[in-house]
């Protein structure tokens, strides 16, 4: 077993039990200091795999401006009776983890006779481990064979921010 290996087993342990404590944590402050160690974990995980970009990206986008995000919503909500959230459970949370429980039932198959994992198709994945999820791989398949989903990306992404604007837009007499 290698160092890199054994890095790995313990990001993915601590992305778990960080997301699973996520879930469980009544406090909304725990549960977004969680989300944090999940998501640097998870960019742990994609440095073991020889994708710094992805990673990158990760700590950035993930750990730093959508926690900004969650911790506004979080002040902005000023939860401050948190013995209501204390209620017991009702048949609504039992039936969504029964629901949850059978869809993975139902993707477990799906996942394993679609050919996803097979050894081909992870030899055609790692054709090239060196240079995946590198910047200049990623540049270079964006840029050269996904331009079009790129920029329509970018024109749904400048509606949306217009549409944001125009709904906020207060008027003034």
């Amino acid at each position: 077993m290698t160092i890199e290996t054994i890095f790995f087993v313990i990001l993915a342990v601590t992305a778990v039990v960080s997301a699973v404590l996520l879930v469980t944590r009544v406090n909304p402050m725990h549960s977004a200091l969680l989300l944090i160690v999940n998501f640097i974990a998870l960019a742990g995980i994609y440095l073991t795999l020889h994708a710094q970009f992805v990673a990158i990206m990760q700590v950035l986008v993930y750990a730093g401006a959508i926690m900004v995000l969650v911790l506004f919503v979080i002040m902005l909500l000023n939860l401050q009776d948190e013995a209501r959230l204390h209620d017991t459970r009702s048949w609504r949370q039992y039936s969504g983890a029964g629901l949850a429980v059978a869809v993975l039932a139902a993707l477990i198959p799906l996942l394993g006779g679609s050919g996803a994992f097979t050894t081909e198709a992870l030899a055609h994945a790692q054709s090239n481990p060196a240079t995946l999820g590198t910047v200049e791989s990623i540049g270079n398949e964006l840029f050269r064979n996904f331009l079009f989903p790129f920029e329509m990306a970018s024109l749904l992404l400048l509606a949306a921010i217009v549409g944001a604007v125009v709904l906020a837009k207060k008027r003034f007499p």
